[in-house]
């Protein structure tokens, strides 16, 4: 492989941020989890994973092509990254006391319907597209990647998450209160707004 140690753990460090940002994913899991616990969650943590694998491999292997092209686009992906967390950081301080709602939609009971809403989500998730689209080349030189390489992108884009998301659904019968408490999800916001405009500001040093 390719891939330093370095670029793997800045790598999966991005994605478990992303993870603790809340968003669509975070609406549908909890949905579930409340209205049915962790059985009527996972299915839709496996959909997630489908997804995640889906838009990294698209965004490896659509945006090798524009990087072997344009002699200048690896650095241009490193700013688009390095922007895009520093903006998705400014917006999430900025909508820091927004709750957590609930789409009835998500809640259908069912391993299809958990599964296929997981996959919606993530599909449509406008947070997920500007991440691994936008940003994911940023990580990598996209022009020496091997297939063991993208078989690693890969199993990270969907390991980190897919833990993160079952760990969740088995914790939200428990802290329920917790989570949908606004000023523990103020906080929680906060948190992880700083740390997406830290990593936005370290990404040009790797």
């Amino acid at each position: 492989m390719t891939i330093s140690a370095t670029e793997a753990a800045l790598y999966a460090g991005a994605l478990l941020i992303l993870f603790l940002t809340p968003g669509p994913v975070w609406l549908g899991l909890l949905a579930r989890a409340m209205s049915g616990g962790f059985a009527a969650a996972w299915p839709l943590s496996l959909g997630v994973v489908v997804g995640d694998v889906l838009w990294s491999l698209l965004a490896v292997l659509g945006m090798a092509w524009v990087v072997e092209q344009v002699s200048m686009a690896m650095i241009a992906m490193k700013a688009i990254a390095c922007g895009t967390f520093l903006v998705m950081g400014v917006m999430v301080l900025r909508a820091a006391g927004g709750a957590v709602g609930k789409d009835t939609r998500l809640t259908r009971p069912g391993f299809a319907a958990g599964f296929l809403a997981g996959l919606t989500v993530i599909l449509a998730n406008p947070k997920a597209i500007l991440f691994y689209m936008g940003m994911l080349p940023g990580f990598f030189d996209l022009t020496t990647l091997t297939p063991a390489d993208v078989a690693a992108i890969a199993a990270m884009s969907a390991a980190v998450p897919l833990v993160g998301n079952l760990v969740m659904a088995g914790l939200v019968g428990r802290l329920r209160a917790l989570l949908t408490s606004d000023a523990a999800l103020r906080r929680m916001n906060i948190a992880s707004g700083c740390l997406l405009i830290g990593v936005g500001l370290g990404i040009p040093f790797f």
